[in-house]
This record gives C-alpha cells, sequence and structure tokens, in this order.
C-alpha cells in the first residue's frame, strides 16, 4: 500500500502499562514500514522496553504538532481530550487507541490495531472536523485567563454542592438569572460526557451547535437549551457569590472566577481533525457505547 502519511507522532499516557505495551508495538511497526516516527517525551521516558532508534525523534506535544502529518493518542478519552486541545492548532490528523474506558473519541482497539492502522495510513480513513470552544474571564473589562475546550466549559463553585447565582446572555441579549449548582456548556463532542449525566442531549457530531445544561437549578422550570453554535454566550456572576468560583475546561484545566466577573463563551477559531477507519458509523459507537437496543429485524 502508498504511503498517505509520512511523519507519524506517537502520544499516549504516561506510566500506563498498556499504553506502553501499545506504544512499543506501533513504534515497532512504523519503523520497520519506513515511517518517520515521534515520540511524545512523556512516553519515551516512561516506556522502559521502548528502545529509541536513531532515526526516532523524542518531541514535546508542540513539536509533534509542527511536524507530524498524523498524531496516533494511546488512552482513554481524557487523555485524548489533552492531546486533542494542544494539537488543535495545527493541521495534523488525530487518531485515538482506546486504553481507557468508554472511549467515545478513540476509534481503534489495542487488540486488533494494526489491520486497521495499516489502512489508515494508506489513505483509506475518513476525517471530520469538530469545532471547539474558548473560554475567557473578564474582571473590570480586563481579560484575566483564559483556555480551550474540545469537550465543555463548566461555571461552578469551588466548594462541593455550593449554589451560586448567575445571569445568562446570548448574543448580547439577556435570556435568564440562575442560581444553581452552576452550567455545562458543551459542543457536540462533548454531549455524550459530563453534559450528558447531567441530563443534557447528545449532539451529533456535524450540528453547529452549544448545549446549555443547569446543574441542580434552584428552579423546577429550568431546562437545558440548544443555541446556535456561533452564538457568544456571556455569563455575569452577581457580586453576592462567594469567591471561590471556577469554570473548568474539559475537566483539566482550572480558571478562577471571583464575583461579579464576566465569563465570554465562544467558539475557537480552530478545530481538531479526527481520523477514523472507513467503516467508522457515530449511532454504532452510540450503540456499543451507551448498551442502545441493536434492530429488531
Amino acid at each position: 500500500m502508498a504511503q498517505h502519511y509520512k511523519t507519524i507522532g506517537l502520544i499516549g499516557k504516561p506510566n500506563h502499562q498498556g499504553a506502553s505495551a501499545t506504544i512499543s508495538a506501533l513504534h515497532n511497526y512504523l519503523l520497520e514500514h519506513k515511517y518517520t516516527v515521534l515520540i511524545e517525551n512523556s512516553v519515551a521516558s516512561s516506556t522502559a522496553n521502548l528502545v529509541i532508534a536513531d532515526d526516532v525523534s523524542i518531541c514535546s506535544l508542540t513539536e509533534i504538532g509542527e511536524q507530524a502529518d498524523l498524531a496516533i493518542v494511546v488512552g482513554g478519552d481524557g487523555y485524548m481530550l489533552g492531546a486533542a486541545r494542544v494539537l488543535a492548532c495545527f493541521d495534523i490528523g488525530v487518531i485515538g487507541v482506546n486504553r481507557g474506558n468508554l472511549g467515545f473519541l478513540t476509534d481503534l482497539s489495542p487488540d486488533e490495531i494494526i489491520e486497521p492502522l495499516a489502512k489508515i495510513l494508506a489513505g483509506e480513513s475518513r476525517s471530520e472536523q469538530r469545532f471547539i470552544i474558548e473560554a475567557e474571564v473578564y474582571r473590570h473589562g480586563k481579560l484575566k485567563s483564559s483556555n480551550s475546550a474540545v469537550n465543555e466549559a463548566v461555571l461552578h463553585a469551588g466548594k462541593v454542592a455550593s449554589m451560586i447565582e448567575f445571569e445568562v446572555y446570548i448574543d448580547g441579549s439577556f435570556m435568564f438569572s440562575q442560581r444553581s449548582d452552576g452550567l455545562i456548556i458543551s459542543t457536540p463532542t462533548g454531549s455524550t460526557a459530563y453534559s450528558m449525566s447531567a441530563g443534557g442531549p447528545i449532539l451529533t457530531p456535524n450540528l453547529n451547535a452549544l448545549s446549555l445544561v443547569p446543574m441542580f437549578p434552584h428552579t423546577l422550570t429550568s431546562r437545558p437549551i440548544v443555541v446556535d453554535g456561533d452564538s457568544e454566550i456571556k455569563l455575569v456572576l452577581a457580586n453576592e457569590n462567594q469567591e471561590s468560583l471556577q469554570v473548568s475546561c474539559d475537566g483539566h484545566v482550572i480558571l478562577a472566577v471571583m464575583p461579579g466577573d464576566e465569563v465570554i463563551i465562544k467558539k475557537s477559531d480552530y478545530t481538531i481533525r479526527l481520523v477514523h477507519p472507513l467503516d467508522h458509523d457515530y449511532f454504532n459507537v452510540l450503540r456499543s457505547k451507551l448498551s442502545w437496543g441493536n434492530k429488531l429485524y
């Protein structure tokens, strides 16, 4: 088969026995088939049986984004999210090998990886662009902090089960005020994650939409709502709130928020390019991961 990709980056969960075994197998396969291999530095240092060849480079995640044509991420969805937030800045395809639990974003099984990967490397694949969002915290009109999220940005208190009060604006128009434990703003990619656990809708990946899901609102009439994906969502924190407030991006990056701050959440200029096998079917993924019923006949 012809090589559709030339330079492959290997990224994985450090100090994880299963991920290390898969990285070693991929490393050997790619070298055998004359690919240029880049290994993310935390993987190289934590994989004991990985013998780095002369034609393999140890790189940072950013350097892989700059130099590779394709990144293979070995781990669960959480690790995939962390890598995707960085790699979104670069024109690079990303494919995941599932070494976690559910694995909505990681297509390949570590037990049957070589045959589907060989087809993908030869160009027998499909790809899709997933948009991500940016969360920005403003204090007295000045930007204090920001970060990106593939799944969701969540406004919540720093303490467990602590109610906060805020207003929500969509494109400058007042939408509602609320007293609740917080609010989840989710992308279609994240609609099967934290948002779904909180009762939010599942959005198919091709939708240009964002969902707003209240967390334990202090009213019976508050419901999740879906808005246009190009909307600018502004959250204004009441001055009466306690000081320990946060915006969490994908559950990994925490932005500190103070009473009176404004949080702006909007679509990022960057996207992530997910690469799938040709037989990838989103609804088949939902059925298998969520234990939905199969066809009657």
